[in-house]
């Protein structure tokens, strides 16, 4: 780890600024020491590579993956291309119609967590220039070892650290573009993932997630049994549910054989813009947002058949209708006063849901 790099990291559990502790150095190379939070929680810097896991006790689903795959890191790389030639697929050309999702400038500032042994990570930086940067990120520091003797020789500037893709130890709208494949079914927490990939991008940058699952259609062939029996991955379901209000422009793609998604998007803001408040022309009248805040008491169905006649013949809107019958009758009942203050009320205006808190 570089000097400079420090100035990257933020506490995981807070998003408080962390101070850099040396041990060990080799000009700007940090060799050994910590990052060191104001409450004096100590993140190791070993062998160059910070960890700054958090929580320190990983949720059971995430501890058991840590430990899958330090004690199979050796065994990865030998392994994992056979995912690709069962389906017939190039393994280079797989990789990077993900990578493509991204939609990366030379200049861009890329956060890959779940980075393994490096084999999206070489890709990625072979779209990044001199100016550009690549952050890579796992939980199993196996793997990570692993990455390093990979990207070793890599001109692209490059950091690596130990950590929890649930917990990004990064401040806000550090990245152009956040990228994960392989492993994010098995999260503990998998919609405060997604959460964490929004908050570390920037607005209008994009975020690449995916993983395995048997699509629906191939659910209840002899082509998903057998595959869903021999890797229980596959039998994961989409995690849709789990998506981010801040999500545009959003594209759901199977790979690899049909048994592979990537979802990728666009960072928003907030909820999707849309004009709620505008006229809606027709016999019922109203907005969209008076139709959906302003519903009353229901009638009986004749006086809800006298209410539609009147109307027609009035020609106004049932909205329209309808706000001048309550008026009159808060008039009688209540003096003319309220029914005028009702009138030069302000229409009511929505607020977009902020942005969900992930700390």
């Amino acid at each position: 780890m570089r000097k400079s790099d420090a100035k990257s990291y933020v506490d995981p559990a807070d998003g408080g600024t962390l101070a850099l502790k040396i041990d060990k150095a080799n000009g700007d190379e940090v060799l050994s020491g910590a990052l060191v939070a104001k409450g004096g929680a100590r993140y190791a810097i070993s062998k160059g590579i910070p960890d700054l896991t958090y929580p320190p006790a990983l949720a059971p689903s995430d501890a058991r993956e840590r430990a899958y795959y330090d004690t199979r890191a050796d065994e990865y790389d030998a392994y994992l291309p056979l995912t690709f030639s069962t389906f017939g697929v190039d393994e280079t050309a797989g990789r990077n119609s993900m990578i493509d999702e991204m939609r990366l400038k030379p200049t861009a500032r890329v956060l890959e967590h779940g980075c393994g042994s490096g084999r999206d990570s070489e890709l990625i930086a072979k779209r990044l220039g001199p100016k550009g940067h690549l952050h890579m990120l796992d939980l199993s520091r196996g793997m990570l070892d692993k990455a390093v003797d990979r990207m070793a020789g890599t001109k692209v500037p490059l950091s690596m650290a130990v950590a929890n893709g649930s917990y990004l130890p990064f401040r806000d709208r550090s990245f152009d573009a956040t990228y994960h494949f392989g492993g994010l079914n098995t999260f503990a927490d998998i919609e405060r993932a997604f959460a964490e990939a929004v908050r570390v991008t920037k607005v209008g940058g994009r975020v690449v997630m995916g993983d395995e699952s048997m699509p629906p259609w191939l659910r209840d062939t002899d082509f998903g049994r057998i595959l869903m029996n021999s890797n229980p991955h596959y039998r994961f379901e989409l995690p849709l549910g789990h998506m981010p209000i801040e999500a545009r422009d959003v594209s759901l793609r199977w790979l690899l054989g049909g048994v592979f998604y990537v979802i990728s998007f666009t960072v928003g803001e907030g909820e999707p813009p849309a004009d709620l408040d505008f006229e809606i022309p027709g016999p019922r009248g109203g907005t969209h947002r008076t139709r959906y805040q302003g519903h009353l008491e229901g009638v009986t169905p004749a006086v809800k058949e006298l209410a539609t006649k009147a109307r027609a013949r009035s020609g106004k809107s049932m909205h329209a209708w309808l706000e001048d019958a309550i008026r009159q009758a808060a008039a009688r009942d209540l003096g003319p006063n309220s029914a005028r203050a009702a009138k030069a009320a302000p229409k009511p205006k929505g607020k977009s849901r902020q942005r969900r808190k992930t700390k």
